[in-house]
């Protein structure tokens, strides 16, 4: 993968369904923005685009596919990123904060290094904050927050497999991965993301 040699930060949260990222996620952005007066935008995976609405419409259950056609999808969803939005603000200085990445790809699917692989040419994030939860609990806020019924990979087996998966990828890319315990109050869990991302950049 290629480092960022940008001028700006490139910061990405991962973890289970239900783990708060893209909330921490916003709340990292306004921070950056509003509080410390920088440049910061908000993005996520799967994208807008029409991979991105592909993906969605399967992991809403409206068609099926392979896992591995699905995860291709997601890698090639994500070198259009890279390409088309990433890359551009960085170049601008304007920091990336992004909801997911290339390590959800490889926690959620099959086959893990042939997913790293397939994403040998993305850019490397500068921090991943980590954010953990119990699949128990993953569980829990999925079916409390959401009416539109449970979606794919939304079940307690898979989650404790993509959790095991998580906590593999954490110790290979240590040098960047940050974990955060977040069965905390959001504010709680807020501040520490914000003290690490001080002294991380």
């Amino acid at each position: 993968m290629k480092k960022n040699e940008f001028p700006a930060r490139f910061i990405v949260f991962e973890g289970l369904d239900g783990a708060g990222k893209s909330t921490q996620a916003k709340l990292l952005h306004d921070y950056f923005r509003d509080e410390r007066g920088m440049k910061a935008h908000y993005t996520s995976e799967p994208t807008p685009s029409l991979i991105g609405g592909i993906i969605q419409s399967q992991i809403r259950k409206d068609w099926k596919s392979s896992n591995e056609c699905l995860q291709l999808l997601f890698s090639a969803d994500r070198l259009y990123h890279i390409e088309k939005e990433i890359i551009p603000l960085l170049e601008k200085g304007i920091h990336v904060i992004c909801d997911r990445y290339f390590l959800s790809t490889a926690a959620y699917g099959d086959d893990m290094e042939w997913l790293l692989e397939l994403n040998k040419k993305a850019l490397f994030p500068d921090i991943v904050f980590l954010l953990n939860i119990s699949p128990k609990e993953s569980m829990r806020r999925i079916y409390s927050n959401r009416t539109g019924g449970v979606h794919l990979f939304e079940k307690e087996e898979t989650l404790s497999r993509v959790q095991g998966n998580y906590k593999i990828l954490a110790e290979r890319f240590s040098d960047f991965v940050v974990s955060i315990e977040a069965e905390r109050s959001i504010e709680e869990i807020a501040k520490d993301i914000q003290k690490i991302a001080e002294q991380r950049l």
